[in-house]
């Protein structure tokens, strides 16, 4: 059952989801974050309010909060970095372990003359669509 589990996790999609949501939850604080501190004041600048402490200014009464704004485009950063470091390159390093490459360069392609369908092998000898005869690139 725990190896079930364990295949069940390992799973290059499951992995490339968790990672991929993982990043936009950073990518909502960073939204959040200049949406709250920057849009919202400009759209609220025509009414009255307090301003605010830190790097920013004030306008018709209204905080422009860059310094919060700052904060949160370093934290996406950093965290983007962590989640590489302790999720990405491991699973990278394992996965190849096992045979299989993830999170690498896309294999090269070429373009058919004819239909211009841009995905197929370099060493193809004819287009997979219109079955134009290709050169093959050495």
């Amino acid at each position: 059952m725990l190896r079930g589990f364990k295949n069940f996790l390992m799973q290059g999609d499951l992995i490339v989801i968790a990672v991929g949501l993982v990043v936009a939850l950073a990518f909502s604080t960073l939204i959040h974050a200049f949406t709250d501190n920057i849009i919202t004041p400009l759209v609220n600048a025509a009414g009255a309010g307090a301003a605010g402490e830190g790097l920013g200014w004030t306008i018709n009464g209204q905080r422009i909060d860059l310094g919060a704004f700052i904060g949160a485009l370093i934290y996406f950063i950093i965290f983007l970095a962590v989640i590489y470091f302790l999720l990405v390159v491991p699973y990278r390093a394992y996965m190849r372990r096992r045979g299989t490459t993830v999170f690498g360069e896309p294999e090269a392609t070429k373009t058919c003359p004819e239909c211009k369908a841009s995905d197929l092998p370099i060493d193809a000898t004819r287009c997979k669509y219109c079955r134009t005869r290709l050169t093959v690139i050495a």
